[in-house]
């Protein structure tokens, strides 16, 4: 099949698990022989790059979007001028020092982007379709990274005249993040979007029973496919760490939980066993989670802890595979339910069990593998007692993690993935031929 998939970037400055899942996807079906266009949106793309996105053109640079919301003068200037702001290193940097990824700051300009040809960045519309338009051959499915990009479908569709299918993973997180008014007003307009869309693809049976209740839409339009990650890049490490390490993997923000994770970290390092217990933290920050991130280290320091914790900066490949194999056990404690978790399939691949809160998609993914243990959510002495089993019978970690590494190479390998999200592709395009 020719696949156009519109992917909007994070910049690399945090783990950003949409990003890999979609370049992890790329290098699969290119791999099954599928004429693969990825279009870059908003930022660069972030973690673990392939190289043949390196000359792509960025589409709705971040700053032109944000400069044509603010500034009506440039919703018409020319397009050598918006080049200048399009610029790979100067998005880079501004992604870096600007809150361009926060729900909180992006309220007006999610409700534009979502009225698609009627909103400001009408301009910036237009170009894309241009430019699909001249793609030979036309593609078979145009495949949105998520439903917050519905308003290009009714564009795509009318110049091109092809399926478009969404894919589906925790935009429900962002949309109810956007302050009032705007995140009753784009839930609204995600809805009427929908029905331009083909198909929907989540990443998880909970998150697809979730959109489809919030959105309405009819089973005959939802499909589920996991995200999946190459088992065989990763290597799994039998020896136990010299030291219990407990693990953390995701943008260091408050929704993440790193602050939870803090809390059962230092009841673990107040029982005699565990006084040695050490805690690693990577996947990143942005701009707006410096604060956050300034008043752990603070707490950390003021409770005696700190030299017990490392934050890492680099959380890219290679560094992100030997962060995993110097692990005991990872936590990522989200505070509200999510739909996937990729950094749980990594942690797999690598032979480390996972804990994580018992809710969301991580009923399915933990308590259908047996790959960790699951807490109550919010309960902090749960959390610290489900680590501290993990960290003090080392077989019963090894046996977690292997059922993890199992699960993976079986059921979440990105072969299947990619093989079961091309037969929706097909499907879907085949029921409008």
């Amino acid at each position: 099949m020719r696949i156009v998939q519109i992917t909007p970037g994070s910049g690399g400055s945090f783990y950003c698990e949409n990003c890999l899942r979609d370049s992890v996807l790329l290098r699969q079906m290119i791999k099954l022989g599928h004429d693969v266009v990825v279009v870059p949106m908003y930022l660069p793309l972030g973690i673990d790059r392939d190289q043949r996105l390196q000359n792509m053109p960025i589409f709705f640079g971040g700053i032109n979007v944000y400069l044509q919301q603010k500034l009506g003068l440039f919703r018409w200037t020319p397009r050598w001028l918006d080049r200048l702001f399009d610029s790979e290193k100067l998005l880079r940097w501004a992604s870096r020092r600007i809150g361009m990824t926060s729900a909180r700051q992006l309220g007006r300009t999610t409700v534009s982007m979502l009225r698609g040809e009627q909103g400001r960045q009408r301009k910036e519309l237009r170009r894309l379709l241009q430019w699909l338009s001249k793609q030979t051959p036309k593609p078979d499915v145009v495949c949105l990274s998520n439903i917050l990009l519905a308003g290009l479908v009714r564009g795509i569709k009318t110049e091109l005249g092809v399926v478009v299918v969404s894919l589906l993973q925790d935009e429900d997180g962002f949309l109810d993040g956007l302050a009032v008014p705007y995140s009753q007003q784009a839930w609204q307009l995600v809805g009427e979007r929908c029905g331009d869309v083909d198909g929907f693809i989540a990443v998880s049976k909970y998150f697809a029973e979730v959109m489809q209740k919030r959105l309405g839409i009819g089973e005959d339009r939802m499909h589920v496919v996991p995200a999946g990650i190459q088992p065989q890049r990763y290597e799994p490490d039998r020896a136990a760490p010299k030291v219990p390490t407990v693990g953390y993997l995701s943008r260091m923000c408050p929704d993440k939980g790193l602050d939870t994770l803090v809390e059962g970290f230092a009841i673990l390092k107040a029982k005699s066993g565990l006084r040695d217990v050490r805690l690693r933290i990577a996947g990143g920050a942005t701009v707006g989670d410096k604060a956050f991130v300034n008043q752990i280290t603070k707490d950390l320091h003021r409770q005696g802890l700190l030299e017990y914790v490392e934050f890492l900066p680099d959380f890219d490949w290679p560094e992100r595979a030997n962060f995993l194999k110097s692990l005991s056990v990872l936590c990522v404690p989200e505070k509200r339910p999510v739909a996937g978790g990729v950094y749980v399939l990594e942690a797999w691949a690598t032979g480390v069990p996972v804990v994580e809160p018992d809710m969301g998609a991580f009923c399915e993914l933990v308590g259908e593998t047996g790959g960790g243990l699951l807490y109550e959510p919010g309960n902090t002495e749960a959390l610290a007692e489900s680590l501290e089993i993990l960290l003090c019978d080392r077989q019963r970690a090894v046996d977690m993690g292997q059922r993890g590494r199992d699960a993976v190479c079986k059921q979440y390998n990105i072969e299947r993935t990619a093989e079961r999200m091309v037969e929706v592709f097909d499907k879907v395009a085949n029921r409008y031929r």
